[in-house]
């Protein structure tokens, strides 16, 4: 069974830093595909970034593209997102979610990850 541990997540200042870590466990692929998404209160869920485990696919959104670097240890079994330049309306619940068939593709819909991690809330203040 796999599972998805989330940590990094807190309160900083706009313009500030955070590194989110997401830890597998369980069996993968390099080709499974994880998903980064953010959910802010009161508002949907919404898609943030993605990569597969090998490290060699990653894409961001437009609204953190430049800001959002995915890095991925597989030593460690840790992907890491890491955000700088945070903005208050990057504030949210972030989770990572992992489709382990590889559907790069559809790597936008929530709904092909089979294995979501806990969330972590990062607040970014003005």
């Amino acid at each position: 069974q796999v599972q998805l541990v989330e940590s990094g997540g807190g309160l900083v200042p706009a313009g500030g830093s955070l590194r989110l870590s997401c830890t597998t466990s369980g069996r993968t692929n390099s080709n499974y595909v994880m998903g980064w998404f953010r959910q802010a209160p009161g508002k949907e869920r919404e898609f943030v970034a993605a990569n597969n485990l090998s490290g060699t696919r990653t894409y961001y959104v437009d609204s953190v593209k430049g800001r959002f670097t995915i890095s991925v240890d597989n030593a460690e079994n840790t992907v890491y997102l890491a955000m700088n330049s945070l903005r208050p309306e990057d504030t949210a619940l972030y989770y990572c979610a992992l489709d382990a068939r590889g559907r790069w593709s559809q790597r936008f819909d929530s709904s092909i990850y089979w294995y979501w991690g806990q969330g972590t809330q990062v607040t970014v203040s003005s």
